[in-house]
């Protein structure tokens, strides 16, 4: 629960206190659900901790201030003083519908497994030729697999796998602040996706160990963002995409939702550049300002926009329903476009994620592959080109998608 140290107020754009407040309940509801599910006795002595720490150092002294300040501390309070069926009890209901049956969660289960099972002795992913040359991207998008299921380091039946994984990735950081050679052709792909996995987990676990590392990865994005806001392939400000600055201006996120010094600023520009991406007679977004629109990006945009806290923008409910009018099943970018759509629509809720969710699961459960001894992977057979990468990098992603009911990626707490 330690997460909830770094979703302060004055962390979040204007210190509004009621989204605070939303990410607090978020995050207690994830905590009790994702322990429930891992089959852990919950820890209420460490939780109530957590809670104590929160109290004493994330009301930020404009709210201490204000008449409320007795109203908020109060809540706080009485959070910490909560007994597990209380807690519970008062946890509100969730807008949508959307759940895990049993055949998803064997499935979930199997992926998991199947993941484990290929994990490299030196704690990193990659089987097929593309994914062995993209180590850290493809550990990374195996990372959020796992912590989509409710594993963390340390914790879970593949608490093991995620720590020696995480670990691999903060091995690869240089003094510097690279993961590899800067010069190499689609290098901030790979440092933005990892950049994510990295600040997510060290949200979710406060390890002072990650943190040097953490604000190092975070200050080469920082210093790579070119005047109109956006990032391109390598770690230089020169030109821009969409694909490359979702991935940076989400890093940025995370990591200021983990307590990292993020320059509001620097993500206030970010999304002025993917706003700019917009192609309004569509609704959808294009690869850069002027150009057509897709699927793939247009899923990408809305998803940065709303991990950015703009959850009601119009351009995020436009881009959506481009998203519902341009679904294939066969599309080139299927699994890149759906890690992003996916989380999407989830933020949206309601009927929108209830039809995204059941459409797509549909299409994932009847396409995954069953292995001796209750595993599932799935080969990359559902993009019609090059996007689908390799069987470890699709088998995270879906098995992502599959479990995202569950609630426990903080990022995505709308």
């Amino acid at each position: 629960m330690d997460s909830s140290m770094g979703l302060c107020a004055r962390n979040l754009p204007g210190g509004d206190h009621s989204e605070f407040m939303r990410y607090f309940r978020n995050l207690v509801a994830a905590e009790v659900t994702r322990l429930k599910f891992i089959g852990r006795r919950q820890p209420w002595t460490r939780i109530r901790a957590s809670l104590r720490r929160l109290l004493r150092f994330c009301i930020p002294e404009r709210i201490a201030r204000t008449r409320n300040a007795g109203v908020f501390a109060a809540v706080l309070t009485l959070l910490i003083t909560a007994t597990p069926s209380s807690l519970h009890a008062a946890e509100p209901a969730r807008k949508d519908t959307v759940t895990v049956d049993d055949k998803t969660e064997a499935v979930i289960k199997g992926g998991l497994k199947w993941l484990a099972s290929k994990q490299l002795p030196n704690g990193a992913w990659g089987t097929s030729g593309d994914e062995q040359r993209n180590p850290v991207a493809i550990t990374a998008y195996v990372l959020m697999g796992f912590m989509s299921a409710g594993q963390l380091p340390g914790e879970g039946e593949y608490g093991k796998n995620v720590t020696l994984g995480t670990q691999y990735l903060l091995d690869q950081i240089s003094a510097e602040g690279l993961f590899s050679n800067r010069n190499s052709g689609q290098y901030m792909y790979g440092h933005g996706i990892a950049s994510i996995a990295l600040a997510e987990i060290y949200g979710t676990t406060r390890n002072p160990a990650m943190k040097p590392k953490l604000e190092k990865i975070i200050r080469i994005i920082i210093a790579s963002q070119n005047r109109e806001g956006g990032w391109r392939y390598r770690p230089v400000a020169s030109d821009a995409d969409i694909s490359v600055t979702v991935l940076q201006v989400t890093a940025l996120r995370a990591a200021k939702n983990g307590g990292i010094d993020v320059p509001q600023q620097t993500i206030d520009r970010a999304i002025a550049y993917v706003k700019a991406c917009q192609h309004a007679p569509s609704g959808g977004f294009a690869y850069q300002p002027g150009r057509d629109p897709g699927f793939a990006r247009t899923a990408a945009a809305i998803y940065s926009l709303q991990v950015c806290g703009l959850y009601d923008d119009p351009m995020v409910k436009q881009g959506s329903e481009y998203l519902l009018k341009n679904y294939q099943r066969n599309d080139q970018w299927f699994t890149y476009g759906n890690f992003y759509a996916a989380p999407a629509q989830y933020m949206i809720g309601g009927e929108t994620w209830t039809k995204w969710y059941a459409q797509l699961k549909e299409v994932l459960l009847r396409n995954a592959s069953a292995a001796p001894g209750g595993l599932f992977y799935w080969e990359p057979k559902l993009d019609a080109g090059y996007g689908g990468v390799g069987p470890v990098y699709c088998t995270a992603v879906y098995t992502m998608i599959l479990a995202m009911p569950y609630h426990y990626v903080p990022l995505y707490q709308r």
